[in-house]
């Protein structure tokens, strides 16, 4: 059988772990799998070579009747997540099949793609790193905007402008992350430092694109 380092998880929490020389090491465990294969999607018909994989069984009353028949074909049970994942063949590949962590070894690098925490509506100093204004008495500026745009010649804000607005809750991929620990048991995956989003949000986990030093 085929595998493929590529598996959806859900971050649980971080942890710890120490080596024989003591030194300790931050660990984030991760839930990965079973995702089976939903489609196999062809050079000859779609131009390129992909497997959908689902992870996370859902109830049959959350999905959409499209969804639904989408899933029925293929013979799978409903899943909440679906993401394509490229390979260079479709060989030993079979709609059904399910992907699980004994893909990843340790001393694995891996990159990891998830959605930040969503901070809400945030200031130019803490979105943005601003400097602000004194902190003396009386200075009455602080932490405010002030001037946002020339007010000669362009007389408007010039677009990209850094400003107050929403922060996090964006796509954020974590290069080259070292795979520490692999409990094909429980499948869960332990991987060095921490990865983006919050506890029991979805990540997207496949094999490095780089090979750097860390």
């Amino acid at each position: 059988m085929m595998m493929i380092k590529a598996i959806l998880g859900r971050k649980l929490r971080m942890t710890q772990m120490f080596r024989e020389d003591g030194r300790r090491i931050p660990l984030t465990a991760i839930q990965v799998g079973p995702c089976p294969i939903v489609q196999l999607k062809s050079e000859a018909k779609e131009g390129y070579n992909a497997l959908q994989i689902g992870f996370l069984p859902v109830k049959e009353k959350r999905v959409t009747r499209p969804r639904k028949g989408h899933f029925e074909k293929a013979g799978v049970s409903p899943m909440r997540v679906l993401k394509e994942v490229r390979v260079p063949s479709l060989e030993g590949f079979q709609v059904g099949q399910a992907i699980d962590v004994s893909g990843f070894t340790e001393g694995d690098r891996v990159d990891i793609t998830g959605t930040s925490k969503g901070l809400g509506f945030q200031g130019g100093v803490r979105r943005h790193n601003w400097g602000g204004g004194r902190a003396t008495h009386g200075s009455m500026f602080h932490r405010a905007i002030g001037a946002v745009g020339p007010g000669t010649g362009l007389s408007r804000v010039v677009k990209g402008k850094n400003l107050p607005g929403h922060m996090g809750h964006e796509r954020v991929t974590v290069q080259n992350m070292e795979v520490i620990k692999v409990d094909q048991k429980n499948g869960l995956l332990y991987v060095r430092g921490g990865i983006p989003g919050p506890n029991g949000g979805f990540v997207f986990i496949k094999e490095t694109t780089k090979n750097l030093p860390r």
